[in-house]
């Protein structure tokens, strides 16, 4: 099997998915229930450690910034992995999800490794 671009890859990866969400209305709800509880997840998660962290200064400026650095990281990952042809807005939801988890991610381990030692 010989694949040519970067969509083949994703539709290979994904089109399992879209065939079990597209089979009733219940599967697609759960998805999408899904994607809204990371998406949550992943806001609260991002405040409380913004929060924790604190007001911006000469410190703590550099970490947000590598923060925000990640979270583009990861959309533009989210970007090129998911299909663009078909369950878009799923997969619109799960990138900004992934996005903002994978930044409160980072900012948790960092204050843990500069601010609890």
């Amino acid at each position: 099997m010989k694949i040519d671009s970067s969509s083949e890859i994703s539709n290979i990866i994904f089109h399992p998915l879209k065939t079990w969400a597209e089979a009733s209305t219940g599967n697609w709800n759960m998805l999408t229930g899904s994607g809204f509880v990371l998406l949550l997840v992943g806001v609260i998660l991002l405040y409380l450690c913004r929060k924790i962290i604190g007001k911006s200064d000469e410190r703590t400026n550099q970490i947000y910034l590598k923060s925000t650095y990640i979270m583009l990281g990861a959309v533009v990952l989210c970007d090129i992995i998911f299909p663009k042809e078909y369950m878009w807005q799923i997969f619109f939801l799960f990138k900004y999800s992934f996005a903002f988890i994978a930044s409160g991610i980072y900012l948790a381990v960092r204050y843990k490794k500069d601010f609890l030692n």
